[in-house]
């Protein structure tokens, strides 16, 4: 009876994304495989007999796979709007390390509304994570469509200056966040957090100059 339930609580969660949330037709695929693997994960550790007992919550995949997700979060210009429920279910993802799944739940969203900034944003942030943080054609060009979707969003020129500097690529990283910093108003309180990090990056610059090495740049 307990399989049961799970099968239908599986198939009405994939209707339910599929034709109420109107997921676009690339990004079934992804859920449905989503769902498949919570199934085949209870399947070899689930227990329903055993009584529950409270435990601290799984550590995530990676350091920076959450990190990614937050500091986008902290840096964006605006929150996540209702219709962006689909950057929601790509930001669960990417929180587990599983970024190229999210980047496919994503290449749906944007190919539904390409000037979802939003979505080209969390889009870049996850090819970026996907390849271990280097910057790749595909990133580069994710960042590129978030600006141009929202030119007043901080967050492409930010974390592409994040991908720039982990790149080695210190002078394009601070010409981007030095001009982000001259347009950010004083109040915006993301203003701060980004005046430090150029901070590190122009002592990043200064100890390249001088052959030392430094702290590297790290997340908001």
């Amino acid at each position: 009876m307990t399989w049961v339930l799970v099968i239908v609580l599986a198939l009405l969660a994939f209707l339910f994304m599929a034709f109420v949330l109107k997921a676009p037709r690339g990004t079934r695929e992804a859920v449905a495989a989503a769902l498949l693997l919570g199934i085949a994960g209870y399947a070899l550790q689930g227990k329903p007999g055993m009584p529950s007992a409270p435990k601290a919550a799984a550590e995530p995949v990676t350091a920076n796979s959450a990190a990614l997700v937050e500091g986008r979060m902290k840096v964006s210009n605006k929150g996540i709007p209702p219709n962006n429920q689909w950057v929601v279910i790509a930001d669960g993802l990417a929180r587990n390390g599983r970024y190229a799944d999210a980047a496919q739940v994503l290449r749906g969203a944007v190919e539904k509304d390409p000037k979802n900034s939003e979505a080209w944003l969390a889009m870049a942030n996850a090819l970026l994570g996907h390849a271990d943080g280097m910057l790749t054609p595909a990133a580069l060009y994710a960042y590129r469509r978030a600006a141009i979707a929202d030119p007043n969003n901080p967050g492409p020129p930010f974390f592409l200056g994040l991908a720039l500097a982990q790149s080695g690529r210190f002078s394009e990283a601070r010409a981007l966040w030095a001009d982000l910093l001259k347009r950010a108003p004083d109040d915006t309180p993301w203003r701060a957090p980004l005046a430090q990090q150029l901070q590190r990056l122009d002592a990043l610059i200064s100890g390249q100059m001088g052959g030392q090495d430094d702290a590297p740049v790290s997340q908001p």
